[in-house]
């Protein structure tokens, strides 16, 4: 990031640090920015930049060519994590330099990557609970991008890996409420976060996944099927293979009629070839084979 331009504009117009942080944050913060390189939050970033005629992107623009790359990098791995390819993202979360994310929304793209990541493959608390609190506790101080409501789904998944159900409930319970929220004005939602129908699904199908695990098939149901008609209006079919396992395994615990349970087990294959989703393939016949023999689904998670 371009310190050094920020205070060659704030001299410039002749403006002090006192006025400058005016309303905004306390001296001590921007100075800890323009002299030790402290990057505040988003948030106050922002009205910084605003005050002085400036952009975030503008103090980017020297590692404008590396950011864009890093960027289509991080995109990439988000989804290869819907995907279930873990290998994958953890080679191409490794290969990158955590000193080169200048842009605070790319250090929370990674920040949550890799903590959702380790909740995913039972990595240790600790190590989980370090990468989301770059977000919660610094990069998003204030709480209002989309990564704090990533990040709690991750907390939600590492405790309930954890089986301490308080903590999952609490964390899913505030994931669940935000979705309400969404879907009562998507649009607003978007104008806000950006035009980015993966992270709202990511938060449906984590949540839809934990409330079928405590058996709460119904709350289950409903997002699962808002997750699907979400898919198929935006065409974002990523998740549409992990969607219909689950929709399958809530019929089957809810004892449906066999040829919905079949149709759907059907829907799981077919999707799941068409994006080429060989770990739903695997369990999507396993599932089928438990069915068929009355075995527990317990342990089978999409």
């Amino acid at each position: 990031m371009d310190i050094a331009k920020f205070v060659e504009r704030r001299k410039s117009l002749h403006i002090s640090q006192v006025k400058m942080c005016e309303g905004i944050c306390t001296q001590s913060t921007l100075s800890k920015f323009e002299s030790g390189g402290h990057v505040p939050s988003l948030k106050i970033l922002s009205k910084l930049c605003a005050r002085i005629g400036l952009t975030i992107d503008d103090l980017n623009e020297s590692n404008k060519v590396s950011a864009n790359q890093l960027k289509v990098d991080l995109d990439a791995l988000e989804r290869e994590l819907v995907m279930e390819n873990y290998q994958k993202v953890l080679k191409g979360l490794s290969a990158i330099d955590e000193q080169q994310l200048d842009s605070i929304l790319l250090k929370m793209q990674f920040y949550y990557l890799r903590g959702l990541m380790g909740a995913l493959i039972n990595q240790p608390p600790e190590e989980v609970l370090y990468d989301f609190s770059q977000i919660l506790n610094d990069l998003d101080e204030s709480h209002e991008t989309i990564f704090t409501q990533l990040v709690y789904v991750g907390s939600g998944v590492m405790y309930n890996r954890l089986q301490q159900a308080d903590r999952a409930n609490f964390y899913f319970k505030k994931v669940h409420g935000f979705i309400r929220n969404v879907l009562k004005d998507e649009q607003l939602y978007f104008n806000r976060v950006g035009d980015n129908y993966l992270r709202l699904l990511t938060m449906i199908f984590f949540t839809a996944s934990y409330y079928n695990s405590v058996g709460q098939l119904q709350a289950s149901e409903k997002l699962v099927d808002k997750g699907v008609d979400m898919c198929s209006v935006h065409h974002v079919t990523y998740f549409l293979p992990r969607l219909k396992f689950l929709a399958a395994k809530n019929a089957i615990e809810e004892k449906q009629d066999k040829a919905v349970i079949d149709r759907l087990i059907n829907e799981v294959l077919a999707f799941a070839r068409i994006n080429d989703n060989q770990v739903i393939e695997v369990k999507a016949a396993a599932l089928n084979t438990r069915y068929e023999k009355g075995e527990s689904l317990a342990d089978l998670t999409p």
